[in-house]
């Protein structure tokens, strides 16, 4: 199901409900900014992808450079991602910012820019010793109106933990600017669930993203220990669970069905409004297409079965909601 790279021409991408900059009447420009707009992004959306990222084209990596040694071996430009939305059905997305351009935000903030009716970002939070991060964090929230920040623990100096001195300050500083963090637990939720714990039990105002389920699978054993332990975050209300990336999760092929019974269990826990859907763009489109990660999320509600109520909190509603309910920090 791996969409083609190649585009014969560019669709709307807009609804009647939403306009871009260049539609919007001159009055409207006038209006007081990133809050109205991110208003009328987020009421009009009904499937919303928590999870996804872009970055330059090769064209395009003359002016927005690759991360030397990070250069992308899949094509994550923005033309590409808005024709794979749009054969999908897919309203709106939360970008995230890739490791390709690691600090760079200039690729990511001119995507934002550009379709300011369409997308709302998520800067990565640099946890160098330098101390330079959150003054990163602000001007990324402030001036370029990110919304959340990722953590990414593998970036953090080496032998150090997302509970350092930095962290914390990182940690709290996302708190004070309204903007959720963003967890990513690659090599295993165990690894990190302490740190987690100690975050938010020291900052409950920080709300919280975990990245594609903490990266726990539908196995027996230590994987079913992650998944218990992932269950067992639910106790901290801040907390919300991207049911997202599954093929990186899934053991069996597209749909990817053994992944119903983990969806159930964290209805379960966390309720529906606290899951939100994501598709690891560009990294899905080779493994079942943009269009197959959206279905496979619908063929695991179908088989649980959940409500269309609970669907729409997962596809669309938990995300938007909030981020309709977190207010701008003043600029």
């Amino acid at each position: 199901m791996a969409v083609s790279v190649a585009a014969t021409r560019l669709p709307c991408f807009f609804s009647s409900k939403v306009f871009s900059s260049r539609s919007r009447p001159r009055s409207r420009r006038r209006m007081s900014t990133a809050k109205a707009i991110d208003a009328s992004i987020t009421s009009s959306f009904k499937t919303f992808d928590s999870h996804l990222h872009v970055w330059a084209s090769p064209e395009e990596a003359l002016k927005y450079p690759y991360h030397p040694g990070q250069e992308p071996t899949l094509p994550g430009h923005v033309d590409f991602l808005l024709q794979c939305m749009d054969e999908a059905g897919v309203d709106g997305a939360l970008i995230v910012q890739p490791i390709n351009h690691l600090f760079d935000h200039s690729y990511v903030t001119s995507v934002l820019k550009k379709y300011p009716s369409k997308f709302i970002g998520c800067c990565l939070a640099n946890p160098s010793d330098s101390g330079s991060g959150v003054a990163l964090l602000e001007q990324l929230v402030l001036k370029d109106g990110y919304r959340a920040v990722r953590f990414n623990p593998y970036i953090w100096p080496l032998g150090q933990k997302m509970t350092n001195e930095i962290g914390k300050s990182l940690f709290a500083k996302a708190g004070e600017l309204n903007v959720p963090v963003g967890l990513m637990c690659m090599k295993g939720l165990g690894l990190h669930i302490s740190e987690i714990e100690e975050l938010c039990t020291n900052f409950p105002s920080t709300v919280v993203l975990i990245d594609h389920m903490g990266f726990t699978k539908p196995e027996e054993g230590k994987e079913s220990l992650a998944f218990a332990e992932l269950l067992s975050l639910s106790r901290f209300p801040q907390i919300y669970v991207k049911f997202s990336a599954l093929f990186r999760l899934s053991k069996r092929p597209f749909p990817y069905s053994d992944m119903a019974n983990l969806l159930s269990q964290a209805v379960s826990s966390f309720g529906p409004h606290r899951i939100m859907w994501g598709s690891d763009f560009p990294f899905v489109v080779p493994e079942c297409g943009y269009k197959g990660a959206k279905e496979a999320v619908l063929e695991a509600a179908a088989q649980i079965p959940l409500t269309s109520d609970d669907v729409d909190w997962i596809m669309g509603r938990t995300a938007t909601r909030l981020f309709d309910n977190l207010p701008r920090p003043a600029v």
